[in-house]
């Protein structure tokens, strides 16, 4: 291979990079939705490296269909564009709904106070909530959890838009070969990057301790992913 294939491979890392630290939906979620689920970190991670390996695997599947075909460039970025709108808005529609669920959750979790009389005309007061009725949300119930399937839908979806005509078609002017090396070497690098910035971020959270607002960390993790998934279709991070 020659000094240009690595050239174009250092770029390619530099891309996995950069593409991921500043795209919020790439680790937000998890981060969020470990904090309200309780997930044990192992799984948070295991979780995000299979949603990178899926958000990277649908981009490279495509761009190898592309080269092989002979599809001009800007058709393949036609249709990542398009997968890209659809990636943000079922993000942003996943993280409305969850804010919903987990803002009704709140409320009917909220501590309140019932007064018990006594046979000898005494009466006294005690204050709950409704926790039990609740308690599937961590998935002690047996019912199946979603939500990681969820994301990882979300995440086939999001293509990895530098991928493509940055990457993958200059390495094609070599060979078969040097498009594989790019592309390993920008996957490994956007996944390595996701679960790095989401194992250091998972840590530092799990110190934070929300007192009497914890009942809300259902509803927090919806706003975020709901805000990560807008930043996607409004800023296009």
């Amino acid at each position: 291979m020659n000094g240009s294939l690595w050239v174009i491979a250092g770029t390619a890392a530099s891309l996995g990079f950069i593409h991921t630290l500043i795209g919020p939906d790439h680790y937000l979620p998890f981060i969020f939705m470990s904090r309200a689920r309780r997930w044990p970190l192992p799984k948070t991670l295991l979780i995000a490296f299979l949603c990178g390996l899926g958000h990277v695997l649908s981009s490279i599947l495509l761009g190898l269909a592309g080269v092989a075909l002979g599809v001009a460039v800007f058709k393949l970025e036609r249709i990542e564009s398009f997968r890209g709108g659809m990636a943000a808005w079922l993000l942003i529609a996943f993280g409305f709904v969850y804010f919903l669920w987990g803002l009704r959750r709140a409320l009917r979790r909220r501590p309140h106070i019932h007064p018990h009389l006594h046979e000898d005309g005494g009466e006294h007061e005690h204050s709950h909530g409704h926790e039990d009725g609740h308690a599937h949300v961590h998935g002690r119930s047996g019912k199946a959890n979603i939500t990681p399937w969820v994301l990882f839908t979300i995440f086939v979806f999001g293509p990895c838009e530098p991928l493509i005509p940055l990457v993958m078609y200059p390495a094609a002017k070599h060979n078969l070969a040097g498009v594989l090396l790019v592309s390993i070497t920008f996957g490994a690098a956007t996944i390595l990057t996701m679960v790095a910035v989401i194992a250091a971020a998972s840590w530092g959270v799990s110190f934070v301790r929300l007192g009497k607002l914890e009942r809300y960390v259902h509803a927090l993790a919806g706003a975020m992913i709901f805000l990560s998934g807008l930043s996607v279709q409004v800023l296009g991070l």
